[in-house]
């Protein structure tokens, strides 16, 4: 019975009518109904309508493929053209500077023109358009990708003007050959799609957009944004989860694991068809070699580079922190740096390009390579130390950029990762689209080149095996420290399995791994990570973890922010009190008490429920059950009376296995004609027609064989009396397992409960009584009021593994020691007790 209260409910209010003449709608209305009496499948239901008004086409998205399907395969396939088409913009920026440079080779100062003023101005309209189109494009985007993910809404942040205004100004930004990285903002990129997607989803649906699978699309987008740039499905899966969610359905992995490998794929797969590639290869594939590629006592000098990587990477979030704060502060020369806008980016860029100049300072750090080309030449698998000693090697390669005559390889190497490290700390801060994962991934490859060059002149002799020399390779340091510094500066692991997906080496697998791993070991010990930092300095409102570590007391509480006028039903209710907050309220979700005295939370009902038994209450058939009862002398007339203008009214006392409850009736015992009575205009209406259309009384017929005969006063009367009645919640669906949540409890946890149950309201009750309600605005509203003058709480992921004697540490809190206390005393707990049998 149930099942078919909540099939109709839908019909019954989808479209309030004018109550008319209703017998010109009874064979519309028996057709309706005899529609509506048809078995629905259980993922059909909410279709049925729009199925059969849909064009071929979208039924076929829909129901021959599954949406879900379609939604990623357009999520992977839009982000990747989108990395492809912004990679050949990017392109064709830095060939730009590159030629004019080139054929400015008859004079030096034409050359630095032609250097310098390229990235100046690309970098001066990237910041303008930024500004114009959609300034939250700036920025890479993560640290509010993080709030949004965490269930607090940040304002414009994946609109399509962010979108618009993300892909031109990062195009611009990248072209002008600065230090800053496309991977972090494709995240964004990746997540407003997700986002959009969802909304284009909803609208082919026709219903309203999920909360919960919305996160999961964003999430989805952000594995796809990293997969798009690197070519990397698994490590982007691995590092969306590590970066941007802290809880993670099982269910979610899938799907962003098939909509990334579609957009790497798409990515990978539109150079080889516009002819740019030959086969799809990893973007920088190393020759490693295979056999013994490294001795086991090498894993001490990639520990090594673990923990100068972790120090590079806290110092590189430390200085980004501090050029962040610097332009933030309310120093004069910040306030006219940030109104400016682009004042600020383009002395950042004459000053970077005049340093990396070829003739000039740049020649001592291979200025004239791009990220890509200096990333190339790092991972090469020669020693450079006695590689480019003597005159045979390829003049071709990159390497040959860290030849200088007077300063020889770790010189080079040297100057280059001081120059780069500071150079990019600082172009990162500027208001651009742009990100912080490329510039630090080149930082540590060239850590670790040096390293490696160090740790081939230390070996020398190199490892012998099975009769065989082999000696160390350099190549293989600068990509464990590229993994390194990327995971010590954004704190994650999966910048490991990034690598290994990106030069498509296994190899070295052991030893990366103990490299991130201890680089960020030390990293977090010493600085938060570098989206943490953001979220620190901007004041964002995001929701700190619970951590056995951190057993800070929160200030707010739910009983501070919970709503305590609760729109609540009794079981004690009339149809009249549900009537009236049903047309006051638009909740979809009502409290159900045991009465207004006790308060006691039984359960909570949906508004559909609801409106079924109002419409059920209020029904035509049920109406014309009466009559065809009281003709069949099944209902006593009694207290009969005769009205004014002669006509008979009789109060019924009904009986009967379908109704039963008593009630009361006022009809008319002569047939009379559909008239207007007088005083009773045309634009009046039922209260029925208020709430529902059609209506439908389940266990009665819909076509009584008796002739309704009621005038419009008349059932105006009638259901004013079916109205004062007592609900009757036999036939309602109640949900006895509502979340309720203390008074007492913290905001933080209230998030946790919120995030694991994606929970849109819960209730507040004590000892069983409801005292309020609290929902996803509140607590939104909550924690942008907490930050406004300290910033958020926020830990590192890897938090857990140095809380182990914190754990035994706080085991006995106060609380713990007073609940303690409470639990032994009898007398507190007033318990009354139960007599003895005797």
């Amino acid at each position: 019975m149930t099942e078919k209260i909540s099939e109709k409910s839908t019909l019954q209010c989808a479209q309030p009518l004018m109550y008319t003449d209703e017998r010109e709608d009874e064979s519309s209305l028996k057709q309706h109904l005899t529609e509506q009496k048809k078995p629905l499948k259980p993922s059909e239901g909410q279709w049925t309508n729009f199925k059969s008004r849909s064009p071929l086409w979208r039924k076929f998205l829909l129901w021959r493929i599954g949406e879900d399907w379609v939604i990623l395969i357009l999520l992977g396939i839009i982000t990747g053209f989108l990395s492809w088409a912004m990679d050949f913009g990017i392109d064709l920026g830095l060939h730009s500077t590159l030629l004019a440079y080139e054929k400015a080779h008859s004079n030096v100062f034409l050359q630095y023109l032609a250097w310098v003023s390229i990235p100046v101005l690309l970098i001066s309209f990237s910041a303008g358009f930024t500004y114009l189109v959609g300034p939250q494009a700036t920025g890479s985007g993560i640290p509010e990708m993080k709030t949004i993910l965490k269930g607090v809404n940040v304002k414009d942040h994946l609109g399509l003007n962010t979108l618009l205004a993300k892909l031109v100004g990062l195009t611009c930004a990248l072209g002008s050959g600065m230090p800053l990285g496309k991977e972090s903002p494709f995240v964004h990129i990746g997540s407003i799609c997700g986002a959009q997607l969802s909304r284009f989803a909803a609208y082919i649906g026709k219903v309203k957009e999920n909360e919960s699978q919305r996160i999961e699309l964003l999430i989805t987008g952000c594995a796809v944004g990293i997969a798009c740039c690197f070519g990397s499905p698994v490590g982007g899966v691995l590092y969306s989860i590590e970066m941007a969610s802290s809880f993670i359905m099982v269910s979610n992995y899938w799907k962003g694991l098939f909509a990334a490998t579609i957009g790497a794929f798409v990515f990978r797969f539109l150079p080889v068809w516009s002819g740019y590639d030959e086969t799809i290869t990893p973007l920088f594939k190393t020759w490693f070699r295979q056999d013994c590629p490294y001795e086991l006592l090498e894993i001490l000098s990639f520990s090594v580079l673990g923990i100068l990587s972790g120090l590079a990477g806290a110092g590189f979030v430390f200085m980004n922190g501090v050029m962040v704060r610097f332009l933030r502060s309310q120093r004069p020369i910040s306030k006219f740096l940030v109104k400016t806008r682009v004042l600020y980016p383009a002395l950042v860029t004459l000053v970077v390009t005049t340093l990396t100049f070829p003739p000039g300072f740049g020649q001592f750090m291979a200025g004239e390579l791009t990220q890509r080309e200096t990333l190339l030449a790092l991972f090469d698998n020669h020693t450079w130390s006695t590689h480019l000693q003597g005159e045979h090697f390829d003049h071709s390669d990159h390497s040959v950029a860290w030849k200088h005559p007077s300063v020889n390889v770790f010189g080079t190497l040297a100057i280059s990762f001081i120059m780069k490290f500071f150079m990019s700390a600082v172009a990162i801060s500027m208001p651009v689209p742009c990100g912080a994962f490329v510039p630090a991934f080149v930082i540590g490859a060239y850590l670790g080149r040096l390293v490696g060059e160090v740790a081939a002149v230390v070996l020398p002799a190199g490892i012998h095996s099975n009769g065989t020399l082999f000696t160390a390779v350099p190549g293989s340091y600068a990509v464990a420290g590229a993994a390194a510094m990327s995971g010590a500066a954004t704190h994650t692991i999966s910048t490991a399995m990034i690598v290994f997906e990106l030069t498509g080496q296994i190899n070295y697998l052991f030893p990366t791994f103990f490299s991130v791993i201890v680089a960020n070991f030390v990293a977090q010990s010493l600085q938060p990570s570098l989206y943490d930092s953001l979220i620190r300095i901007r004041k964002l409102p995001y929701p700190g973890g619970l951590s056995w570590g951190h057993h800070k007391t929160c200030d707010i509480q739910v009983e501070d922010i919970m709503v305590k006028d609760v729109k609540y039903i009794s079981l004690n209710c009339t149809y009249r009190d549900l009537y009236n907050i049903l047309r006051r309220q638009q909740l979809q979700t009502f409290p159900l008490v045991k009465s207004a005295e006790t308060m006691l939370l039984l359960g909570s009902i949906e508004r559909p429920q609801l409106e079924a038994l109002l419409a059920q209450q209020l029904s035509r058939p049920r109406r014309l059950e009466y009559l065809r009862q009281l003709i069949q002398g099944e209902c006593k007339p009694t207290n009969a009376a005769c009205s004014d203008d002669g006509t008979l009214k009789v109060n019924l006392e009904v009986s009967t296995d379908e109704l039963s409850f008593g009630t009361t009736h006022s009809f008319s015992t002569k047939p009379i004609t559909r008239q207007m009575e007088r005083g009773f205009k045309d634009t009046d209406i039922t209260l029925k027609s208020l709430l529902c259309s059609h209506s439908t009384v389940d266990g009665l017929e819909d076509e009584p064989d008796v002739d309704d005969t009621m005038t419009k006063r008349e059932i105006a009367d009638w259901e004013e009396q079916q109205l004062a009645e007592t609900v009757n919640f036999n036939n309602c669906e109640i949900d006895p397992a509502s979340v309720q949540l203390v008074e007492h409890t913290s905001l933080n946890k209230m998030h946790s409960i919120f995030s694991l149950m994606a929970l849109n309201h819960a209730y507040v009750t004590s000892v069983g009584r409801l005292r309020g309600v609290v929902s996803r605005r509140e607590m939104q509203k909550a924690f942008e009021n907490s930050v406004k003058v300290q910033g958020p709480e926020t830990h590192p992921p890897l938090t857990s593994f140095r809380e182990s004697k914190t754990r035994r540490r706080h085991t006995l809190t106060p609380e713990a020691t007073d609940l303690q206390t409470l639990l032994g005393s009898q007398s507190q707990l007033d318990l009354p007790t139960e007599p003895q049998d005797k």
